[in-house]
C-alpha cells in the first residue's frame, strides 16, 4: 500500500515538474519506467505531452519520449493483433472484432498525433523538432498508405503557403513527395506483418518498376493492369505538376524568400531523376513514351536540337532521342500539360528575371539558372 502511494507520488511529481520544465530527462525516465511497471497508461504521457508542447512546442525531450510511448503503443496493438489471428471458430471471430476495434483506436491515434505536430508548428516557427516527429510517425504509422500521404500533402499547401521561409515545413513535403514517388514505383509484396496499421491502410495506387513496363517482363511481380498503370502514372505527374505550380506561385507572390527557390530545386531534382530513372520522356505533342534505352550515351550523342518534331525522331529538353518508332508507349499514350521540363524552368526564369525588381528575387533567380545549368544541363 505504501508503495503504490509513493508511485502515485512520483507520477504527480513528474507531471508537475515537466509542465514547468519539459526537457528534464530524469522525469522522462521515471515516467517510463511507471509506464512499463503498468503504474501509468502510455496514453496519459500522450496526453501530458500536448499540455506540455503547448507552453514548450520545441522541446525536444518531450518529442523523444513521445515517440518511445508511441513504440509502445504500436507493439502492443500489434501483439494484440497477432494474438488474434492465432484463434479459431467463435475466438477467431471475437478476435476479429478486438482487432477492428484496436485499428479504429489506431486511425484516431494517428490522427491526434499529426493535430499535435501541427499545432506545435503553428506555435513554433520553424519548428524542426515538431515536422522531424511529423514524418517519423508517417514512417512508423502510415507506411504505405498512399491515401494518408496525398492527404498530408493537401493538409499542408495552405500551410506552406502562409509561412514562405519555413524551411521544415518544405522539407516534410519534401518527405511526403519521395514517399510516394517509391510507393507508385514498386509493387508491394503481400504483407506478412500481423500489425493493424499494415491491415488498416489500403496499399492501392501501386505502379511497377517503368523497366518491367518498357521490356514486358514480369519478374516475378503481379500483374496490373495497364489502365490502372496509366492512371497511376497519371497521378504521380499530376503530383509533380501541382508542386510546381504551387513553387511558380509563391515565388511570383512572395519575391525574395531562398527557402521557396530551394524547395523549386528539390521537386525539380526529384521529377529530373525519377523520369530519367524510369526512362519516361514526351514527345512533341505531350504523350508519354516509354524508351527502352540501354545506353544512356547514345542520348548524349544526339546533342543539342533545334526543338522540332521530326517524323522520325523527338527531342527532350533539347536533346535528340531514338526514333520515337522503337520506343514502347503507353496503351492510350495519355497526355499531361505543360510537363516539367528545362524549357519549362528556363521560360519561368525569363518572367521572373525580366520583370522583378527585387534584388533579392533577382539572385535567387540567377542562382537557381546556374544551379540548372551546372546539374541538370551536364545530366543531359
Amino acid at each position: 500500500m505504501h508503495l503504490r502511494g509513493t508511485l502515485t507520488s512520483l507520477v504527480d511529481i513528474t507531471s508537475t515538474l515537466l509542465l514547468l520544465n519539459p526537457d528534464v530527462t530524469t522525469a522522462w525516465n521515471v515516467r517510463k519506467e511507471l509506464i512499463q511497471s503498468g503504474v501509468l497508461k502510455a496514453e496519459k504521457d500522450l496526453y501530458l505531452g500536448k499540455l506540455a508542447l503547448t507552453k514548450f512546442p520545441k522541446s525536444p525531450e518531450t518529442w523523444i519520449h513521445r515517440r518511445w510511448v508511441l513504440q509502445q503503443i504500436l507493439r502492443r496493438l500489434s501483439a494484440v493483433d497477432c494474438d488474434g489471428k492465432q484463434q479459431q471458430g467463435e475466438a477467431e471471430r471475437a478476435a476479429v472484432e478486438r482487432s477492428q476495434q484496436f485499428s479504429y483506436h489506431f486511425a484516431q491515434l494517428l490522427h491526434k498525433e499529426l493535430n499535435v505536430c501541427s499545432d506545435a508548428a503553428c506555435s513554433y516557427p520553424s519548428n524542426y523538432n515538431a515536422w522531424s516527429h511529423r514524418i517519423w510517425v508517417l514512417q512508423h504509422m502510415a507506411k504505405g498508405n498512399v491515401k494518408v500521404f496525398h492527404d498530408e500533402l493537401s493538409t499542408t499547401r495552405q500551410w506552406v503557403s502562409m509561412h514562405v521561409s519555413d524551411h521544415s515545413g518544405f522539407h516534410y513535403r519534401q518527405f511526403l513527395l519521395q514517399e510516394l514517388i517509391e510507393e507508385f514505383s514498386l509493387t508491394p509484396a503481400p504483407s506478412k506483418n500481423c500489425s493493424p496499421l499494415h491491415q488498416s491502410m489500403p496499399r492501392t495506387c501501386f505502379l511497377p518498376s517503368i523497366s518491367v513496363l518498357a521490356n514486358g517482363e514480369q519478374s516475378g511481380i503481379q500483374t496490373i493492369d495497364e489502365d490502372e498503370r496509366e492512371l497511376d502514372l497519371a497521378k504521380l505527374f499530376e503530383l509533380f505538376h501541382q508542386e510546381m505550380e504551387l513553387c511558380s506561385d509563391l515565388i511570383r507572390s512572395f519575391p525574395g524568400h531562398e527557402t521557396l527557390w530551394s524547395h523549386r530545386r528539390h521537386v525539380f531534382y526529384l521529377w529530373h531523376q525519377w523520369r530519367w530513372e524510369h526512362q519516361l520522356y514526351f514527345n512533341c505533342n505531350g504523350s508519354t513514351v516509354l524508351c527502352n534505352i540501354g545506353d544512356t550515351d547514345q542520348l548524349k550523342q544526339g546533342g543539342q536540337g533545334s526543338g522540332d518534331c521530326g517524323a522520325g525522331s523527338m527531342e527532350v529538353d533539347g536533346i535528340s532521342l531514338p526514333d520515337s518508332r522503337d520506343s514502347k508507349r503507353l496503351k492510350r499514350g495519355f497526355r499531361l500539360s505543360n510537363p516539367p521540363s528545362l524549357s519549362s524552368e528556363c521560360t519561368f526564369l525569363s518572367t521572373i528575371l525580366d520583370r522583378q525588381c527585387n534584388p533579392e528575387q533577382r539572385h535567387f533567380g540567377l542562382a537557381y539558372k546556374k544551379w540548372l545549368e551546372s546539374v541538370i544541363g551536364k545530366e543531359l
